[in-house]
């Protein structure tokens, strides 16, 4: 890990003399910079020891503050992270970065952040800081970035209701050695920081909605545009003890919510046709793969030029 320190201090050296410089900041983080946040990113992911993927994480993270200080870097993409969650708001006016690290089998914490998309390309940031291991409460947790519940989110809804815009936000947390999680939580930015969780869903009268299910599973959850719903795989107990969530599995049927006046109703079952055997039960199955993004996901938003800045 010696030689990523040494990395890191000859990028944020050369970072420093370039934030003086009269380039363009965005076509600079084509260069060095992200080939080593690339790097340092699947080390974060397959690091062999805690103390190895734990290093590069706080390298990692440093070292992108430091990249996103560059001037309208909200429009760079990261492509090339690709193990490394980035989804945007529909209306472009932030996006997120979202990671997972391994700290042991049976324990994983969330890292991240939101970039907000500012008129003058500077940087205002809010770190969010999982805080889900010292709450006991997590269904019913309201909190802002400092007491994030933690998830690597993989898709993200905007609704109005009463002029008001309301953000839900899809994630992955993969919990245990036994089950994985999957959530909706809603988003509030209306105000001076980011307020995660809401109780707008129609059952459970919670802050989110959590589904866990066995670690082998693989239960869908995801957002179709075309039904305008929320979908989910519907769960059974292997053992015929649905309260122990890591022997639940997909049973192919689905439930879901769907948005009306302001909140999320719950659709007990969204298809009533009988699933033909060895079919999917749905036209397009759900995306499953938590660092792979739904072809829903915005796409970069353009950069704006100074003409479209003058007609504003």
């Amino acid at each position: 890990m010696r030689n990523i320190f040494c990395f890191l201090f000859f990028i944020l050296a050369s970072l420093k003399s370039f934030s003086q410089a009269p380039t363009d900041k965005v076509n600079y983080l084509t260069q060095q910079p992200e080939d080593i946040l690339r790097d340092l990113s699947e080390q974060i992911l397959t690091g062999t020891t805690t103390a190895d993927r734990l290093e590069a994480d706080s390298v990692f993270t440093r070292l992108l503050v430091k990249s996103l200080k560059a001037q309208y870097s909200f429009f760079y993409p990261f492509d090339s992270l690709t193990t490394i969650s980035k989804i945007y708001a529909p209306d472009s006016s932030f996006r997120i970065f979202t990671w997972q690290v391994e700290i042991s089998e049976s324990f994983f914490r969330q890292h991240g952040a939101i970039q907000m998309n500012t008129s003058d390309g500077s940087l205002k940031l809010f770190p969010l800081i999982d805080k889900s291991d010292i709450t006991s409460q997590y269904e019913d947790t309201i909190a802002d970035n400092k007491g994030w519940m933690g998830a690597v989110y993989y898709n993200i809804i905007m609704k109005e209701y009463e002029g008001k815009k309301y953000y839900t936000l899809l994630g992955y947390d993969e919990n245990n050695i036994r089950s994985n999680k999957k959530v909706i939580e809603i988003l509030d930015m209306s105000g001076e920081k980011p307020l995660f969780g809401k109780n707008i869903f129609s059952i459970g009268k919670k802050a989110r909605y959590v589904m866990e299910y066995q670690k082998a599973a693989g239960a869908k959850l995801n957002y179709d545009q075309e039904l305008d719903m929320i979908l989910m795989e519907h769960l059974i107990s292997q053992t015929n003890e649905p309260t122990r969530k890591w022997t639940l599995i997909g049973d192919g049927d689905y439930q879901g919510f769907k948005w009306l006046e302001g909140g999320w109703v719950f659709v007990d079952k969204v298809f009533d046709l009988v699933t033909p055997e060895n079919e999917p039960p749905v036209p397009t199955p759900v995306t499953e793969n938590k660092f792979l993004m739904p072809e829903e996901t915005p796409a970069v938003p353009a950069k704006k030029t100074t003409t479209d800045k003058k007609n504003q």
